[in-house]
C-alpha cells in the first residue's frame, strides 16, 4: 500500500510501529468491537469500526502525522496502537494508545507512546501534546502519569467529560529524569530480572 505521505517506522527495543495497512485490520475490528474501547468510542459496529480505521489512514494524509499500529519485532504481531491524533474540533495534538485486550500488562502501551512521543518532539517539531482521558479510565491515567503526563485543570476539553492530561514539553523532558525512568521501567518490561543498580534486591 503506498501513501502520498511518507510514514516514518520507529523501532524500540521490544516493538516495530509503522503505518496502519489494510491486512492489520482485523485485530483493530475485534478491539474496537469489544468491550476494551468503552473509553474511545466503542464498541463500534462493523460499519464503525471500518470507517474509524479508514480514518486512522486517511489523518496521515490530512495532518501529516497519525497512529502507528505495534508490532512485535520478532513475529510481527499486532499488540494495538500508539501515536498522535487530532481529528477536526480537538483543540490540541494528542498522543493516543490502545492495547489489544490480550495483550494489556506487558509494557507495550508505555513502551510504544515514549517512542511516538520522542519522534514527535525531535522529528517532528511538536512544542508539546495533550492526552484526552475518560476519568473512569484509570488505566490510562496510570499511564499518562508514568510517561510524566499531569492533569490540566485549565485546558480545553472535547466534550466536557475527558479530563487532559498534559505531557512534558520537550524542554522538560531534557532537563528531568522523566525519559531515564521510563527506559528503567521499559527495561524491566523487557528482562524481569533487570535490576539497575542501586535497586534493592527483593
Amino acid at each position: 500500500m503506498s501513501h502520498s505521505v511518507k510514514i516514518p517506522t520507529l523501532e524500540t527495543e521490544r516493538l516495530v510501529l509503522r503505518g496502519p495497512e489494510p491486512e492489520d485490520y482485523p485485530d483493530f475490528r475485534a478491539t474496537f468491537s469489544s468491550y476494551r474501547s468503552r473509553f474511545m468510542g466503542g464498541p463500534l459496529n462493523r460499519y464503525e469500526a471500518w470507517m474509524l480505521y479508514a480514518a486512522e489512514i486517511g489523518h496521515w494524509e490530512i495532518r501529516g502525522f497519525g497512529m502507528w499500529m505495534i508490532h512485535d519485532m520478532d513475529t510481527d504481531e499486532t499488540y494495538g496502537m500508539a501515536g498522535g491524533w487530532q481529528p477536526a474540533g480537538w483543540p490540541e495534538r494528542e498522543i493516543a494508545w490502545i492495547i489489544w485486550p490480550e495483550k494489556s500488562g506487558k509494557g507495550y502501551a508505555l513502551e510504544a507512546t515514549h517512542a511516538a512521543r520522542k519522534y514527535f518532539y525531535d522529528k517532528a517539531g511538536w512544542e508539546g501534546a495533550v492526552s484526552y482521558i475518560d476519568p473512569k479510565n484509570l488505566d490510562s491515567i496510570r499511564l499518562a502519569e508514568r510517561l510524566g503526563a499531569t492533569k490540566d485543570h485549565d485546558a480545553p476539553t472535547i466534550d466536557g467529560n475527558d479530563a487532559v492530561y498534559r505531557h512534558p514539553s520537550p524542554e522538560q523532558m531534557r532537563s528531568s529524569q522523566i525519559a531515564d525512568g521510563i527506559a528503567l521501567e521499559i527495561s524491566h518490561y523487557c528482562d524481569p530480572l533487570f535490576k539497575p543498580k542501586g535497586w534493592a534486591l527483593d
